[in-house]
């Protein structure tokens, strides 16, 4: 009786120290020079919390036992590591080392508008966005396209309709679409999705590829001009927009 006891109170120990949240710190290197890296950001996926690298390439960030933290740096390629138990017991201070992506630039055609000068053949021949303007949080000073129809039309064809790409995203996913919310809590987070534009730190997070993230935003009824040039922050507010709209039509109808 007495060894089952103790088994339990250690299972319930080692389960406890495992859930438990730490502090986890290390440095984070150029792979060619061994050169401490600044500003590189650190994302855990799993408590949604950011941090960034300091003047000498340190950084802390909270987290747990298996967690998943992820690395990223403009010109690098991203890295995710799992923290381990000594990772957060001992301290120890690990030296991420990352590694210079090499890019090739293509080429970039402009086709400007042709105008004849003759007001009434130009005016039928040019092109017209026929967009809305939203303003998106946190930026005040800018606002962003979406097309004419309404958004909640659109989430109400998904309330209705169980085939809808939009349901299938929010039913099947519902654990990582409500990180939305963790996201925009997080200053550090919210920071690097504004100066990103290659959803890759949106997919990480949300767990759901590009393909799927740009099919989600348009169908919460954003135009295909803001899904080209907005960047990860705004793609963040609109999923989210859309997603309470979603939660409020679909209340009362056990798909959560």
């Amino acid at each position: 009786m007495k060894i089952i006891l103790y088994l339990f109170l250690l299972n319930l120990s080692l389960l406890s120290a495992f859930g438990q949240v730490g502090i986890v710190k290390g440095k984070v290197v150029n792979a060619s020079d061994s050169r401490p890296m600044v500003s590189v950001n650190i994302v855990n996926l799993n408590l949604v919390v950011g941090s960034i690298t300091n003047s000498s390439g340190d950084f802390e960030v909270r987290a747990r036992v298996n967690d998943t933290l992820h690395f990223s740096y403009l010109g690098y390629k991203s890295i995710k590591l799992k923290v381990t138990n000594d990772w957060i017991n001992f301290g120890t201070a690990t030296t991420v080392e990352m590694t210079e992506l090499a890019l090739a630039l293509e080429p970039v055609v402009l086709t400007p508008f042709r105008l004849t000068g003759y007001l009434e053949y130009d005016v039928v021949n040019t092109p017209v966005r026929n967009n809305l303007r939203y303003s998106i949080s946190g930026l005040p000073n800018a606002g962003y396209e979406a097309s004419t129809k309404s958004a909640v039309s659109k989430v109400l064809g998904a309330v209705f309709n169980p085939a809808d790409f939009l349901y299938s995203v929010f039913g099947k996913k519902p654990k990582e679409l409500r990180k939305l919310r963790q996201m925009k809590d997080d200053d550090q987070i919210r920071n690097l999705l504004s100066t990103r534009f290659d959803r890759e730190m949106l997919t990480e997070l949300l767990q759901i590829d590009k393909v799927d993230l740009d099919m989600l935003v348009s169908e919460c009824d954003y135009s295909v001009d803001f899904i080209n040039t907005a960047n990860d922050l705004q793609i963040l507010d609109a999923i989210s927009s859309c997603y309470e709209e979603y939660r409020v039509l679909s209340k009362g109808r056990n798909r959560f």
